[in-house]
């Protein structure tokens, strides 16, 4: 009987080792509160067993998954576990910042040799600011794989563009600690100059919108209104709706009244062009 009851432990213990670690893994094993053996290399919850999922979207494997760990942990998430060393992505989202920074000079300036610096610079902005790379990060549902602490969890923070758009600048930072500048530049190629002729309307979409309405449609109003408000005074995330003429054109959502406006503004102006382009 005992025999047999080892038998069934073993059995569960591989099962779980294959759904766990697809890669074939074996690390030293803990003991699970349920009493079966499993192996945790420094995968600290199952939140973390989710990130092959988020390799194969983004195209690169790391090395050293403990910097896509990092890249993924707010400081919400590390502040409530202290105690485990974790670390929070702070650091990695400000060397990402200058990664990107310079990969999208670099591709701007060769890919634009007419344009001079100061519309260079105005069209990098656009490219790299905050809306647009949480838009961007929505290719590949970079908000799902966050790691958040309970309160901000609660107040909407997986949806909220600042957070999102950090992140997308630490995975771009972990990227190139673990594998150099060419895997971060094919990453931030494939995600973030991508589709420039729309993305750089995001700069300040509402201006663009009023000069297209004005000059396409100038009987149409254009009314913003406010349809949402989600989570606590100090953080809360706007939702608004853009009105063209009576009829809703585009929503957007942000962390202030201008920032959902302008994200409105935006898929309003992408609709719009879409459709100019079919016709």
């Amino acid at each position: 009987m005992r025999l047999r009851r080892q038998s069934v432990e073993d059995w569960k213990e591989r099962r779980l080792r294959s759904l766990l670690f697809p890669r074939g893994e074996w690390p030293v094993p803990i003991l699970y509160k349920t009493g079966i053996d499993a192996v945790i290399h420094r995968r600290r919850n199952m939140s973390e067993y989710k990130m092959t999922s988020l390799e194969k979207r983004i195209g690169y494997n790391f090395r050293d998954d403990r910097l896509l760990f990092q890249a993924l942990s707010h400081s919400s998430f590390a502040n409530e576990h202290r105690t485990e060393e974790y670390q929070d992505n702070e650091r990695l989202e400000f060397l990402g910042d200058a990664v990107l920074e310079v990969v999208s000079s670099d591709f701007l300036y060769h890919m634009y040799p007419e344009l001079q610096e100061g519309k260079l610079t105005k069209l990098r902005a656009s490219l790299v600011c905050e809306p647009t790379l949480a838009l961007c990060a929505k290719e590949f549902d970079l908000s799902s794989f966050l790691l958040l602490g309970k309160g901000e969890e609660h107040t909407g923070g997986r949806l909220r563009s600042s957070i999102v758009s950090d992140a997308l600048e630490a995975l771009i930072g972990a990227i190139y600690l673990d594998g150099g500048l060419e895997p971060a530049r094919v990453f931030i190629e494939r995600f973030v100059l991508t589709d420039i002729e729309h993305k750089k309307l995001f700069y300040d979409s509402k201006t663009v919108l009023q000069e297209l309405i004005q000059r396409d449609r100038p009987h149409d109003n254009i009314r913003y209104i406010i349809v949402g408000e989600d989570g606590p005074d100090h953080a809360k995330t706007f939702r608004v709706e853009v009105e063209i003429g009576g009829t809703v054109a585009g929503t957007g959502s942000g962390s202030t009244k201008k920032a959902a406006e302008q994200e409105a503004a935006y898929q309003a102006l992408h609709a719009l062009l879409s459709d100019g382009e079919k016709e």
